[in-house]
This record gives C-alpha cells, structure tokens and sequence, in this order.
C-alpha cells in the first residue's frame, strides 16, 4: 500500500527523473547472488506489489514525446532503460508462475520482444523498439554499455539493477554494471585449460556496438575498434592469475562466445 501511494503521489506531482517508486521496488524484490554480479527477482512477491508497479507504469505512459525531448541524454537513457525494465517485469508477471523462459511466450506468435503490450511516449510500444530503434539508434545515445543495463529477464542477460538508473549516476552506474558483468565468471572469464577468453554472446550478437567506436553518450569514452581492446580494459576481472591478465592486456588471447542461459532468473526464495 505504501509503495502505491508513493507512486499516486510521484503521478500527481510531475514526472519524477529519481524513479523512486522503480527503486523502492527494485529494493524489495531483486536478490543480489554470487557476491553481488549477478541478480535473481522474486517474482512471487512480485506481483503482490503488482498495483505499485502499473502505477509506476502509468507514469512512465503518460510521458509525451515533446516532453521526453526537452531532456538530457541521461535523463532520456535512464527513462528508457527504466522503462524497458519495469515493463519486462510486468510482461512475466502475467504468466507467472507457469513460464520457465521468457520465450515460453511464443517466438512467433506472442513473441514478448515485439508485442505491443504497452505505450510508451505517445505510441504503442514493444520492448525491441525500446532497445533497438531507441537506445541503439546510432547517433542517439551511442552508448554499448546500455547492454549492461536493459534486463530481459534471463539468466544469461547482464543482471537487473537493485536500484532505479537516474542521470545522476547514469555514467557510474553503467561502469558498475559493466564490472558486475564482467566479472561474472558463470559468463566471462579465461579458461586457464584453453588459453582462451570465454565471454557472453552479447558481445557477438551486438558486436557492431562494441566495436563502432561509440563514445558513449558523454562523447568521452575511448573508441574501441575489436573484442580484445575492449577486454584488455577489464583484465582484471576477467583472470585471477597476473600472467593471464597479462595476456589480456596485451590483446594475446583468442575469443569464443559461449551459450546464453535463457532461463527466468527467478529467485525460488
């Protein structure tokens, strides 16, 4: 009831850029695991506090175009990446508890990346739209790390945030999520038996991304031309003995991308 009102009194009062009512139920739902790099949602609890978050998604509606365009850059990508987020959350919500995937939805027919299930800034929306004729427009934002921060409720996807992205903290929190991720060893690592880097398949299906030489939407991020100047950055994280970080700096390794767990990131507890 309280995250209700608190989310009626944030739509009675204009827009709110910290998405405070988005945090408020990030912080009771979402399950930090594996010292904090990866997130599990209890769904179940979820969807008691479900009338806070269609208010949370009502506010989000009701956000015109003309509005939306008098915004930073950071305001926009932190309204979008909520957006994309929340509106998730509420697409495995109807069907809970009976779906183990995302895609139990349908691949075709009720595929639930490009169902109109929602409206956003004046249209109906779907979240693909969101993600890829938004954030990933080229020009718009040009920011590869928004792939740290769009959660598709997956296992395998980079993990939903505790907390609201707000402009703030925007470029911060991206970094974060970037290290979360990559330190990840269930996703990213070298493999000490192969000599070789094993890291996400969202680096392959969005490798135009990683590799286009963004600046991110600061314009103050360092061009990346390949996989491996990209992940000599995060070495560290990436291999715990000094000789294999020293490979990676050095742009030594080969890469391979490995299988996407597509399983609902469910916290069971």
């Amino acid at each position: 009831m309280l995250l209700l009102l608190a989310a009626s009194a944030v739509a009675a009062q204009g827009f709110d850029h910290e998405h405070k009512a988005w945090t408020a139920l990030l912080h009771k739902h979402v399950v930090l695991v594996d010292g904090g790099r990866a997130s599990q949602v209890r769904y179940a609890a979820f969807a008691k506090d479900r009338p806070a978050l269609k208010a949370y998604l009502e506010t989000l509606s009701k956000v015109a175009q003309t509005e939306f365009d008098r915004w930073s850059k950071a305001q926009q990508m932190a309204f979008l990446i909520n957006a994309y987020n929340a509106f998730t959350v509420e697409k495995i919500l109807t069907r809970h508890p009976d779906i183990k995937s995302i895609w139990d939805f349908g691949r075709v027919f009720g595929n639930p990346f490009r169902d109109r299930f929602f409206t956003l800034l004046g249209r109906a929306s779907y979240l693909d739209q969101v993600e890829h004729e938004i954030l990933r427009k080229p020009g718009s934002y040009d920011e590869p790390r928004v792939h740290y921060a769009v959660n598709c409720a997956a296992i395998g996807c980079p993990m939903l945030r505790e907390e609201a992205f707000v402009a703030e903290r925007l470029d911060q929190q991206l970094e974060e999520q970037a290290r979360r991720f990559l330190s990840d060893r269930s996703r990213n690592r070298y493999n000490p038996q192969t000599g070789r880097l094993e890291v996400s398949k969202i680096f392959d299906w969005f490798k135009e991304d990683w590799l286009s030489g963004y600046r991110g939407f600061k314009g103050t991020a360092a061009p990346v031309r390949s996989h491996r100047q990209y992940f000599s950055t995060y070495a560290s994280l990436l291999a715990d003995h000094p000789d294999h970080q020293r490979a990676i700096r050095e742009e030594k390794v080969e890469i391979d991308f490995i299988a996407y767990d597509w399983g609902l990131n469910d916290a069971k507890k």
